[in-house]
């Protein structure tokens, strides 16, 4: 009898996972348009270092042993069946979502072709040589990774960050020490500009050097040769079909129960950013995830019941500001909060950026 067959849907962090941890258990084929894994973590450093592009993008060829990777688009999806872009279908006992979101250049690459993708960051980083002032809106924890990426690689620039929010960091449930710290680290080098959008965008593309001028709703006039988008995740899921056409929630992520699998949906599951779990959107959550999906397919492939569940550990965050920077918001053993400084989150992410771990993946 042939092994039940999983398609996965997706080749980031938790589409990886859930397919390396299924390899011996059933016949995976794991679909991705791009040519290799992209560690997002490690982006916004590869976005001012060429040196780190060998650490971001990591070729599928070794990930798996018996399973296969398909180089393609999938267009539709329904529970039972995938249909690529070159017009192949493929039957599914199990499927996994796991296309995550959208999100600007250069936290996230729209392009399928490592070369290109390359190219891209190499002539942002020409741009950035010759600019004297760059604009970076949204003050998340993405814009303010970026911020002191630009800082560390680019000592000359002046920034300038734009947000709606009257503070730093406020779209989850962090501490007010935390961003105490934060602003005290970019006090000397950044511009805050906020509690007001702005008004309209700049004329040229993000990452592309052309001098421009805008204002924020409230007359706060910005001057800068360059600029970046640091705001609008966006779930991948538009190619849900048929039966999974009401699977999404207003949002667009899919609804997913306790155990991952989508509501109504009992062989098909979701990881990562396109889910609608309440939890901030990171690698280890979709990591984590993954071990439950593998666990429960694993399972019902031998006639069992699938048991393990998911359940979102408390907000933390690890906010690295360049090599040396940042701070860090961390949850103990006994459930309290607390934050840390520099050091610390250097240790913890910041050198690294978590690439020896997600490169041994792929030896």
């Amino acid at each position: 009898m042939a092994a039940p067959r999983v398609v996965v849907v997706g080749g980031g962090y938790g589409g990886t996972q859930v397919a390396s941890l299924l390899d011996g258990v059933a016949d995976v084929v794991l679909v991705d348009p791009k040519d290799a894994f992209v560690h997002a973590a490690a982006a916004l450093r590869a976005a001012v270092d060429p040196a780190w592009e060998d650490r971001v993008f990591f070729g599928y060829e070794r990930l798996l042993d018996r399973g296969l990777v398909l180089r393609q688009r999938v267009e539709r999806a329904t529970s039972s069946q995938v249909r690529l872009a070159d017009g192949t279908t493929l039957d599914a006992d199990y499927l996994v979502l796991a296309t995550g979101t959208a999100y600007p250049f250069p936290a996230k690459f729209i392009e399928s072709e490592t070369a290109v993708a390359q190219a891209r960051l190499a002539r942002m980083r020409e741009g950035l040589a010759r600019a004297q002032r760059v604009l970076v809106v949204g003050a998340g924890a993405v814009g303010l990774e970026l911020v002191g990426e630009l800082l560390d690689a680019y000592p000359h620039l002046w920034i300038t960050v734009v947000d709606q929010a009257d503070d730093v960091l406020t779209t989850d449930d962090y501490l007010p020490e935390l961003r105490e710290v934060v602003r005290a680290q970019l006090a000397d080098r950044v511009e805050l500009v906020l509690g007001s959008r702005l008004g309209y965008l700049p004329p040229s593309d993000v990452g592309v050097h052309e001098p421009f001028v805008v204002e924020t709703e409230a007359g706060v006039r910005v001057e800068a040769q360059m600029w970046f988008r640091c705001y609008g995740n966006l779930p991948a899921s538009d190619y849900l079909a048929g039966d999974l056409l009401g699977a999404r929630n207003g949002l667009g992520e899919v609804r997913v129960d306790d155990t991952l699998a989508l509501t109504g949906h009992p062989t098909v599951f979701a990881v990562g950013d396109i889910t609608d779990v309440p939890e901030s959107k990171r690698a280890s959550a979709a990591r984590a995830h993954a071990e439950v999906v593998a666990a429960n397919i694993t399972a019902l492939v031998e006639g069992r019941e699938p048991a393990a569940t998911y359940h979102p550990a408390p907000e933390r965050i690890l906010l690295p500001l360049g090599r040396s920077g940042g701070a860090s918001q961390l949850v103990g053993d006994d459930g309290v909060r607390r934050v840390v400084g520099a050091a610390a989150t250097s240790r913890l992410k910041g050198e690294d950026l978590y690439a020896s771990r997600v490169g041994a993946l792929f030896a």
